[in-house]
């Protein structure tokens, strides 16, 4: 048993569909959350930023003495991982190979689609990680950089028109492929999940890159014996690069109940 927190981040509010899942599987977990939304987005950034942002938060957590770290993030985790990237003394768990996992199992004709920031879909790591699985999967690939700023701008309530315009525009690309699998790349993509799945219709599964990353980090934690020993429901601690009342706004949207805990600014640059 470890009572340590554990870290989760992400570029801005979109790791928060992360936690929510790390909280309904693991309840009695204290969790630390960074929001770097002074810095949002990262899919647009090249991968030496994106690397120089990633240790920054890190040596940040780390200050809490998390017991391992939820990368909820894709492009960092299709960015920032590998063999000369991003190293950690505690676990670090990503979206992408999760993610690319659960599709990969769902697909029955093998056409998968991929919906990613530019980075991300850049980086090919959900490619490369699929066809590790699958060798004979089609798979096509599509950058969506506008989803990431109309989300953490509070547009993805399923009725909001330009969130509507904007998916409809990135799934055209789509239109008489076949695929019947879509990974939602980005953990800000949840929160649209009804609008695409409305465009795409019933006919394809939807994968969740929050769901699964959140799964994987249970198992991962279970199965190391680091699950705290606590009965009681733990606490989430809040903190982001700037402003805090529109994160608050907007966090217990995406939570769906009011955000329990202070959110606090810090200074990322220092780290």
């Amino acid at each position: 048993m470890d009572n340590r927190p554990i870290g989760v981040f992400d570029s801005g509010l979109g790791g928060l569909t992360a936690l929510k899942e790390l909280r309904r599987l693991m309840p009695n977990e204290d969790i630390v959350y960074f929001g770097d939304t002074g810095r949002v987005p990262y899919g647009t950034k090249g991968r030496e930023t994106i690397i120089k942002y990633t240790w920054q938060i890190l040596r940040f957590l780390s200050g809490f003495n998390v017991k391992a770290v939820l990368v909820a993030c894709n492009t960092v985790s299709a960015v920032a991982f590998g063999d000369d990237g991003v190293k950690s003394d505690v676990p670090l768990l990503g979206a992408v190979v999760p993610a690319a996992q659960a599709a990969v199992k769902a697909t029955k004709n093998g056409h998968i689609g991929i919906l990613g920031t530019t980075a991300t879909v850049r980086s090919g790591a959900y490619e490369k990680s699929m066809r590790a699985l699958m060798p004979d999967a089609r798979i096509k690939s599509r950058a969506c950089p506008l989803l990431v700023p109309l989300v953490e701008s509070g547009h993805f309530s399923k009725g909001d028109e330009l969130a509507l315009l904007a998916v409809k525009e990135y799934l055209a690309d789509f239109d008489g492929w076949g695929e019947d699998t879509m990974i939602l790349g980005c953990t800000h993509y949840p929160v649209l999940r009804g609008i695409i799945g409305g465009v795409l219709g019933n006919g394809v599964t939807l994968i969740d890159s929050s769901r699964e990353a959140a799964a994987a980090a249970d198992r991962l934690i279970t199965g190391e014996g680091l699950r705290a020993g606590r009965t009681e429901e733990g606490c989430c601690r809040f903190y982001v690069s700037d402003y805090t009342e529109d994160f608050a706004r907007l966090a217990g949207i995406l939570l769906e109940q009011p955000l329990t805990g202070s959110v606090e600014r810090v200074d990322i640059e220092k780290y």
